[in-house]
């Protein structure tokens, strides 16, 4: 007995280091003996030793074991099974609630087989600390998840998340479930390229998240994906779905409005919908989406304003009534203006009036002229040039923001480079044709 004692207590030693408590159970009595005690344990009246280590601890189980963990705790505390369970494994361990304290902890029940095969150990842990980071990096690696399937910028889903759910699409339709519909809509929005070529690549991923506000507003029952720089992709579902044409206009209004009034982005779309007699693949659908996209990205810039100068005669004389209307507008313009060098052409005609001041201190020919955009680029500083070029091509495009300034250098009369800042609008006729360029040019 003696012996049993000093073994008894050698492994008490060895594990009250890593345990809060130990039972020497005889796996086929039920007979135990503590060897590492906790005070929870003793407060609820479970003995150091007893004939059934498994009726005893189901007995007072109520009185410190979370009631969302009884059921699992009992099922634990059998004897037949952990008979078997460490028959099978040698080990094994589950995590429940303990009341200790005033509050419920996390603890792991292990159960390891000694080398008599006769005896186990029951070992009882506080995981509360390492059960907390548990799920703190549970968190961070959803979180980790989530991020990588949402795009940085815009907010709405990424490519990988477009991959994701194409391929889990393509998988229903090889199953070939029943009664199964959805669209793709197709969407780009217009001139990126010239709008970071002359606003800057920071304006235009505000052009990009403008135009992913636009979609998630019009579409807000489905996902949405960018799948590239200008890319948006949108998988139509539930009332969406229901609704597309309606919805589909919807964008494509709203983009006209915006290229009118340059007061948001303007999209290119284009949309497909799953047909179950000829489509066996989701990249059909896809196809079909992405070239309807395109047929009407041809439609919009066919409609830019740019083609007021383009489809222009130079030959052709302004009437006298459309110059009074010019004049008209350009007494507004100078009202308004607040002392800056003021410029109004008329684009049926390629004719303008500029500010008297203007003509003098840059040396222009006269104050009414035709073409004064191509003389006054000859005015524009070499190195500035582009800049200038690409907005005003941005301008007349409808994909300029007229509330964002142009800081350029032109060189005055006396051969001195003045450096100006721009602001320039134009002026639409009914039907959304540029019809006045004008702006107010005002020295720094």
């Amino acid at each position: 007995m003696d012996k049993t004692k000093e073994g008894f207590s050698q492994v008490a030693v060895t594990l009250i280091e890593h345990y809060d408590c130990v039972y020497y159970v005889d796996i086929n009595t039920g007979h135990y003996t503590n060897l590492v005690s906790m005070k929870v344990m003793e407060k609820n009246g479970f003995p150091f030793y007893g004939d059934d280590f498994f009726s005893d601890l189901k007995k007072c189980a109520e009185t410190f074991i979370h009631q969302n963990d009884l059921d699992k705790f009992n099922q634990t505390f059998d004897k037949e099974l952990t008979q078997e369970q460490i028959a099978n494994s040698k080990s094994f361990s589950v995590i429940y609630r303990v009341h200790i304290g005033g509050k419920y902890i996390h603890m792991r029940y292990s159960v390891f087989l000694c080398q008599d095969k006769e005896h186990v150990l029951c070992c009882l842990e506080n995981i509360e600390e390492e059960f907390h980071k548990n799920e703190v990096f549970k968190k961070i690696l959803e979180s980790e998840k989530r991020m990588a399937r949402f795009d940085e910028l815009t907010g709405v889903r990424n490519k990988n998340a477009f991959k994701e759910l194409s391929e889990s699409i393509q998988h229903k339709l090889e199953k070939g479930v029943k009664d199964y519909h959805f669209g793709i809509i197709m969407c780009d929005m217009n001139d990126l390229k010239l709008i970071n070529d002359t606003r800057g690549h920071s304006y235009g991923d505000e052009a990009i998240q403008r135009t992913s506000r636009m979609l998630c507003d019009i579409f807000a029952h489905s996902p949405i994906f960018r799948i590239g720089g200008d890319e948006f992709v949108i998988i139509l579902t539930d009332t969406d779905y229901e609704n597309r044409e309606a919805l589909l206009e919807n964008l494509k209004e709203e983009s006209f409005i915006n290229k009118r009034s340059r007061s948001g982005p303007v999209v290119a779309c284009g949309m497909a919908v799953y047909e179950p007699e000829s489509d066996d693949d989701f990249s059909k659908v896809f196809e079909r989406a992405d070239k309807a996209m395109y047929e009407n990205k041809k439609e919009v810039k066919s409609t830019n304003q740019k083609q007021s100068f383009g489809n222009l005669d130079n030959k052709k004389q302004i009437t006298p009534e459309r110059r009074r209307i010019l004049d008209a507008l350009f007494g507004g313009l100078c009202t308004v203006s607040g002392g800056g060098y003021v410029f109004l052409c008329d684009m049926h005609y390629d004719y303008s009036r500029w500010a008297l001041p203007l003509v003098d201190d840059f040396g222009m020919k006269s104050e009414y002229m035709y073409h004064a955009n191509e003389l006054w680029q000859e005015k524009v500083h070499p190195d500035d040039l582009k800049a200038y070029r690409n907005i005003m091509e941005a301008a007349l495009c409808g994909t300029a923001d007229m509330s964002h300034p142009l800081v350029y250098r032109a060189r005055k009369a006396d051969g001195n480079y003045a450096l100006l800042t721009l602001r320039s609008f134009v002026l639409t006729d009914s039907k959304g044709n540029a019809e006045y360029f004008g702006g107010i040019i005002i020295p720094m």
